[in-house]
């Protein structure tokens, strides 16, 4: 299913929904795990990572990319302190939605209630794919599934934070960029 976010873009800006704008450097947070942020977030440049502590561990989740929404999911839907952290890896702008607002024009409007239904399957899609990648026991095979999904993440992400969201070590990274020849066709 191809992704609904470009629809969902334009239907923002169609409706002046964005509240403010926000210009991030690199290494600078978006927000902190323990904060309560319900806001949602358009990438219009630049590049994030989210990551989460795991047995004191940084842990990347989730990649932002020029196109892309990205929010604390979890302070979103409960109103909760996040447990995530989004930092900027490099020089980002970011274009900020208020839940409340956003939340209003979705009761309203019918399409945009269709359209957060495509965006909501689109979301759980990817998140199923993603936990098929953690289960999946040979770091190749890990590194070709996300590398046929998403191969603008080789592109822009520096490789020791695709190592840690791959789940491998740098060096173990390497050795298979090195033996899988690059695609002919990217």
């Amino acid at each position: 299913m191809p992704s609904p976010i470009t629809d969902l873009h334009a239907y923002l800006e169609a409706h002046d929904l964005f509240h403010k704008t926000i210009e991030l450097k690199r290494g600078d947070y978006l927000h902190h795990a323990g904060e309560t942020n319900t806001n949602i977030y358009y990438v219009a440049k630049g590049t994030l990572r989210t990551y989460v502590f795991v047995n004191d561990e940084e842990q990347v989740i989730r990649f932002g990319y020029q196109g892309d929404y990205v929010a604390a999911m979890d302070s979103f839907i409960n109103g909760k302190p996040t447990i995530l952290y989004s930092q900027a890896l490099r020089k980002c702008t970011v274009r900020m939605i208020r839940k409340t607002e956003y939340m209003a024009q979705l009761a309203a409007d019918p399409e945009l209630a269709r359209l957060w239904q495509k965006i909501t399957s689109w979301m759980i899609t990817g998140q199923l794919e993603r936990e098929i990648d953690l289960l999946t026991n040979d770091p190749a095979e890990r590194y070709r599934r996300v590398f046929e999904r998403s191969p603008q993440l080789f592109q822009e992400i520096p490789a020791k934070y695709i190592a840690n969201y791959l789940r491998m070590t740098p060096e173990t990274l390497s050795r298979i960029r090195s033996a899988i020849p690059p695609d002919p066709s990217t």
